[in-house]
Parts: C-alpha cells; sequence; structure tokens
C-alpha cells in the first residue's frame, strides 16, 4: 500500500515545502502555503531503468509529407485570428483574464455560433443553470443547440465526455474542477495540475478541441502552476481597461499559429462586438491635431494598428517629479526623458510627465518610441504634430532612430486611413531600400535632435530649470 505523505505546497509558484512556513523560499510569496497529501509511489530508481523494458521508439526523419491541421471556424472572425485561424480538433486551449472582462460571454457566444454545425458543450462550475440561461437570453443564444451542465466533479465529466460525440468542450473554470484523487481543496495547485492533465488527455485522445477559463492573480497572471501554460497548445489573454468598452484578445503562445495575434472587440449590450477595422475605431474621436498627442503605427502580431500617443507634461511642484504610464513600460519611458536630456538639452527633470495610450490598447514594442518622444516634445513645446501625421522608429541611447519591421504594412495601414505624412527612421543607415507609398510623404529622421528641431529652435527656452533649483 502506497504510504501517504504530506507537503506544504506554494500556491503561488507551486513550489514544496516538508513544513511550513510564512513566506515562501522560490518566489517570496507571504503565507501561501497549503497542506496537501500526496500519494507515494515508487521511487524513479527502482523500476524503470531494471525493470520490465518498454516499447522500442520508430525514429523519422525531418523530411516528409504531413497533412495540415483541420480547422473549426467559430465564426467570430476576431476570436479565429487569434487562435491562428480556427479551433484545431484535439488541442487545447487556455484563455485568462481579469474577473468580469468577457471570458465566458464570448466563450458562450463561440459555442453559440458553433452549435450550428458543431456539437459543442458547456461545462460551468463557478455558475448555476439559469444564470448561464439568462445570459444566453440576453446574447440571444437562448435558442441554440448547446448542452450544458454545472458540474465540478471531475471523475462525472470524464465519464461522460468519454460517452459522447462533441466536438468543443469549455471547461469554466479549470479552478473549480475537483480530482477526487487529491485531498486538497480545488483551485490549489495540485489540483490544477491534475485535472487539466486529464482533461487535455482525453481531448487528444477523442479529438475534440478542448477551452479552458483559467483565473488570474493580483498579478495578472493566470492563477495556479506555471506548467499549465505549459501544458496546452495555445494560451489567450483578454486585456482591456475598465473605463474603456475594448477588449484585446491576445495571443502569447499558439503551436498553431503566430503568437502576439491579436483580436478586438467591443463590449456592448449584446455582447461582445467584433471591430475589424480597430484603426479607425481608436482614432475616432481624434478632431483637429492638438500639442501633446501623436499617431503611432503599430503592429500587433501580423495586423497593423493606428494608435493615438498622449502626453501632458506640466511643472511640477514636488521635489520629485510624478511619472505616469497607462498603456506602455514606464521604464521605457523614462530612458526617452534621459535621452532627451543627455542627448538633445531638454531637461525635463523638472515637469510632471503623464503618457496615456488612448483606447485602453497596450503597446510593448519599441517602436513606439519616436512616437512618444513625438508626444512629449510637442506637449513641452506647445505644438501640434503636423495634421494627418503618422511616427513610428526605435530611439537608441545614443540618441539615433533605428529601422522597425514591417514599415511598409505600416504606412499602407496609415494612407488608408487617409494620412498623408510620415515621420520614419532613416533608411540609408540599414541598407534597406527607401520604401515608397502612394500619397504619404516621408520625412526621414536620423537623429533625435532632428525631430527636435522640427518644433523650433526657442523649445529650449521653454524648459529652463527654475530659479534656484540647480
Amino acid at each position: 500500500m502506497a504510504k501517504t505523505q504530506t507537503r506544504f505546497i506554494c500556491q503561488n509558484c507551486g513550489a514544496e515545502h516538508p513544513k511550513w512556513t510564512g513566506r515562501c523560499d522560490a518566489c517570496g510569496e507571504w503565507n501561501s502555503l497549503g497542506e496537501e497529501r500526496i500519494e507515494a509511489g515508487p521511487k524513479a530508481t527502482s523500476g524503470i531503468a531494471t525493470g520490465a523494458k518498454g516499447k522500442k521508439l520508430d525514429f523519422v526523419g525531418l523530411q516528409g509529407k504531413s497533412a495540415q491541421a483541420p480547422r473549426i471556424i467559430t465564426g467570430i472572425a476576431e476570436l479565429d485570428r487569434a487562435c491562428g485561424g480556427g479551433l484545431v480538433p484535439g488541442s487545447a486551449l487556455l484563455v485568462g483574464g481579469d474577473p468580469g472582462i468577457g471570458k465566458s460571454t464570448i466563450l458562450l457566444q463561440a459555442v453559440g455560433a458553433l452549435s450550428a454545425r458543431t456539437k459543442c458543450a458547456y461545462i460551468s462550475g463557478e455558475e448555476a443553470i439559469d444564470q448561464v440561461r439568462m445570459r444566453a437570453a440576453r446574447l440571444g443564444l437562448a435558442k441554440c443547440n448547446v448542452d450544458f451542465a454545472a458540474a465540478t466533479s471531475l471523475r462525472d465529466i470524464i465519464t461522460t465526455l468519454e460517452q459522447s460525440a462533441h466536438e468543443v468542450v469549455v471547461i469554466d473554470s479549470i479552478q473549480t474542477m475537483h480530482a477526487d484523487t487529491l485531498d486538497s481543496a480545488p483551485g490549489t495547485v495540485s489540483q490544477v495540475r491534475a485535472c487539466a492533465l486529464e482533461l487535455i488527455r482525453l481531448a487528444k485522445r477523442r479529438g475534440f478541441a478542448v477551452i479552458l477559463v483559467g483565473h488570474v492573480t493580483k498579478e495578472g497572471q493566470i492563477a495556479g502552476p506555471r506548467v499549465l501554460e505549459h501544458m496546452v497548445d495555445t494560451v489567450l489573454y483578454f486585456e482591456g481597461e475598465r473605463g474603456h468598452q475594448f477588449r484585446i484578445l491576445r495571443a502569447v503562445k499558439n503551436r498553431f499559429g503566430a503568437t502576439d495575434e491579436i483580436g478586438v472587440f467591443e463590449m456592448g449590450d449584446a455582447g461582445l462586438l467584433e471591430v475589424p477595422n480597430p484603426s479607425a475605431l481608436f482614432l475616432a474621436d481624434r478632431d483637429q491635431p492638438v500639442s501633446g498627442t501623436a499617431v503611432f503605427a503599430g503592429l500587433e502580431g501580423t495586423r497593423p494598428m493606428l494608435v493615438e500617443i498622449q502626453a501632458l507634461v506640466a511643472q511640477s511642484a514636488l521635489a520629485t517629479p510624478r511619472r505616469a504610464v497607462v498603456g506602455w513600460d514606464s521604464a521605457r519611458m523614462n530612458m526617452i526623458l534621459a535621452v532627451l536630456d543627455a542627448r538633445c538639452g531638454l531637461p525635463l527633470s523638472q515637469f510632471d510627465v503623464y503618457l496615456n495610450v488612448a483606447g485602453g490598447l497596450r503597446v510593448g514594442e519599441p517602436a513606439a518610441d519616436l512616437a512618444v518622444a513625438s508626444a512629449l516634445i510637442s506637449a513641452v513645446a506647445d505644438a501640434a504634430v503636423p495634421a494627418e501625421t503618422v511616427i513610428l522608429g526605435e530611439i537608441g541611447l545614443s540618441g539615433e532612430v533605428r529601422p522597425v519591421g514591417q514599415t511598409e504594412a505600416r504606412l499602407k495601414e496609415a494612407a488608408k486611413l487617409g494620412f498623408t505624412n510620415a515621420y520614419i527612421p532613416r533608411s540609408g543607415s540599414s541598407g534597406k531600400k527607401k520604401i515608397s507609398i502612394k500619397g504619404v510623404a516621408q520625412v526621414e529622421i536620423g537623429h533625435l535632435q532632428d525631430l527636435v528641431n522640427l518644433f523650433g529652435d526657442d523649445i529650449r527656452d521653454k524648459v529652463r530649470p527654475r530659479e534656484g533649483m540647480y
């Protein structure tokens, strides 16, 4: 008979400890250790090497033809884009996001659209049947042929799916599932790991696509062991600010498609609506150019997207001026402020600086450096960037502006929306041929000083240090 052992497992990182302590030595989290019982099986050295021989593996070469993975098209184009073209039978998807951001809504809409041609199951461990029916009625899905169940027992779910012919199964959420072979409570590291492993094994054996909904921690990471993200084939994160109606579904891992692909949705009374042209929507509220704003031609996955970057620079009354950033990397903004000071003679250390990416979108690529610098300089000079101008380029510590990838696709998107000017990195420094886009006049910026000069020679008079400051 296997001996039962007790271990204390960190619910934040999954590290095991022989005894309880107030702080996890692996991740540093306080009060995260929980007691769990583990069945001690045979040691790894006692049976594998000296026991019965296993089956010999058949190796194959890398050359050869393999059939392309078929796709299950959900009918929601933005969801299919984020998944790489649709769901793959036998695959496992993990969808995470903040509470109330729309994970259950978009998945209920997806199975509702699929139910007309595919047998779908939706298993909820968080909501009762009447609650899901109310949401389905609000979304106009009450008459869809979706098999729904409210259950948390992994054994019951496995038994049911073994005897069914479902092609798409949604588990909402994996943290509520419970395996009776473990003594720990639902949501613990061991329960999440065991339940996800069994569901993924069943999906690959039976050939249906399983979608797991995952809770997130206060840091925004999916709760449970990190191995959960390694086990699944695709990881999708829902992003978005509570004050904005836009929602971004971002693929951070995809074995069947491109990573960093996004789908854009707008939250409305009828659920999440697709946004086929995000650039036009993010720039819809722009009227006349004002100081402190710049339009950045970005790239999200394979999709070019134009967003507005806003900056506000105000004289500070504090010894340590404020730096507030929404939608961008605050450390990168501090780097640009330092480059403007050291390389261009614009000391902004006496000012409060506020930076915002309009629309609630989060921009992560370095190609936004030049647009951020333009917004900051425009705010200081109180002079607007020329109308219908897009900006892109990466800034180095010496002040040089470096080329970025997919410039042609970015400028074509700008031309499609009526932009006629572009500030871009100098093409000669990279050895690439100059890109010509009809209707878009290009101004090449080789150094950050060239950008400062475009705003006039008197800009330094506006940023002189206060008397007695130095």
